[in-house]
């Protein structure tokens, strides 16, 4: 198992490498910085002092090196827009994209998880095909639109929750819905085939040879072994959605960093939005780790594979 996760962790390291590299390079592949930052009435000179200034006339491997190295420090320089050092803006916001994602993932896997195994139990009953019409109109449903949907209803019409803001844990109601809603139809899919693969394989029907409870059956040996690939897939899910909050947060006035990452894009704050690309990648591949771990742990025959 030791030997696992030092591979897993190697692994991880490289990748994060590689995204940091990738995220830096967007600073260049976007054309002059300095150019983009004086803005197009600049002058020739006021292009070259803004190079200058950031250091932009350096070599690109220098450049980042030093980013890197202040990056692994905490230090992500300072924001174009909003003239702050940018670690602290993101850290301001960073809380309310977090509860927002741990929120959606245990929604979604709460409703995906049972909703994919009574599916599989009842299959072809009016239960199954419920749970495939949840799934397709999950995955069909764009975010902005089931948002507005459960603003005008909730918040408009009946008055039950507030439609925008942070005061309160009724705040986060609505948001948490569309966001597990958009991760829920692939979980329970994925939990549904999990289930209908493992409950026709020998060892199921062994078991009930021998005599065993089918609530044993499906809960220890069954569901064990369907839910391997569900870690992964919510693994993956958890860290799309830290980064892919930005529309939830924007149409429900949370002021997140999904929102910041939004705001920093559209006013060219490339310090910011190199900062967040790597914190969320980060995010990724650390779930994406511990995914690894717990399915080696549930399943042994990962360890050698």
């Amino acid at each position: 198992m030791l030997q696992f996760i030092l591979k897993r962790l190697g692994l991880a390291i490289l990748v994060a490498f590689t995204v940091s590299f990738i995220s830096f390079s967007l600073l260049f592949l976007s054309g002059d910085p300095a150019a983009a930052l004086a803005g197009e009435t600049a002058s020739g000179e006021d292009i070259e002092a803004l190079r200058r200034l950031y250091g932009f006339d350096r070599p690109m491997l220098v450049q980042y090196g030093e980013w890197l190295f202040s990056a692994m420090q905490g230090d992500f320089g300072e924001s174009y827009y909003f003239r702050l050092p940018v670690a602290s803006l993101i850290a301001d916001r960073l809380s309310v994209t977090m509860i927002l994602g741990v929120c959606g993932i245990t929604f979604a896997l709460l409703t995906a998880v049972p909703l994919g195994v009574i599916a599989a139990i009842r299959l072809n009953s009016i239960i199954d095909r419920v749970a495939l019409f949840i799934s397709v109109a999950g995955q069909a449903m764009p975010s902005f639109w089931f948002g507005l949907i459960l603003i005008v209803v909730f918040a408009i019409q009946l008055g039950w929750l507030p439609p925008s803001g942070t005061e309160t844990w009724r705040h986060f109601i609505l948001p948490t819905i569309v966001l597990g809603y958009y991760a829920m139809p692939a979980i329970m899919r994925l939990t549904r085939a999990g289930m209908l693969d493992v409950l026709n394989s020998d060892y199921i029907r062994t078991a009930r040879a021998k005599g065993a409870n089918e609530t044993r059956v499906l809960f220890r040996h069954a569901l064990r072994n369907a839910i391997i690939p569900v870690v992964s897939l919510a693994a993956v899910q958890m860290g799309f959605m830290l980064g892919g909050s930005i529309v939830v947060e924007s149409i429900f006035a949370l002021h997140g960093a999904g929102y910041l990452a939004w705001e920093s894009i559209a006013r060219n704050d490339l310090p910011t939005v190199q900062a967040l690309i790597l914190i969320f990648s980060m995010f990724y591949i650390v779930f994406t780790f511990l995914a690894d771990v717990l399915n080696a742990w549930l399943d042994p025959r990962m360890r050698s594979s």
